[in-house]
């Protein structure tokens, strides 16, 4: 029984290994990430104001904005979509190495 798990145990970790270090599967991680984050920041998000700002102050305003979508949001939102589509990959192998695990001690159980 605790070589059929050890077993178990090793292919998980090498599943996710694979899935994490993989260059064919990195590649198709990075394609998904993108595809997602280009989704992400198509979508319009506007600020709006209690008080109407002087012209001067909306400007600024605007830049900064602008900056921050263009600048400092893509790669901020890749890495977060990015740890998220790790997460669910690993997420699935684990919902996999339990099912065959209890498929394990259920088999185990009916022998005895």
């Amino acid at each position: 029984m605790q070589k059929k798990f050890a077993d178990l145990l090793h292919r998980y970790k090498v599943h996710t290994f694979h899935q994490e270090h993989d260059k064919a599967n990195a590649e198709q991680l990075a394609k998904q990430c993108l595809h997602i984050t280009e989704d992400v920041l198509k979508q319009k998000y506007s600020y709006h104001f209690h008080k109407l700002p002087d012209a001067n102050r909306a400007e600024i305003i605007n830049m900064i904005q602008n900056y921050v979508r263009e600048a400092i949001l893509p790669p901020v939102v890749e890495k977060i979509v990015e740890r998220q589509m790790r997460i669910e990959l690993r997420l699935a192998a684990m919902e996999d190495f339990q099912r065959e695990l209890l498929e394990l001690l259920s088999q185990d159980g009916a022998t005895k």
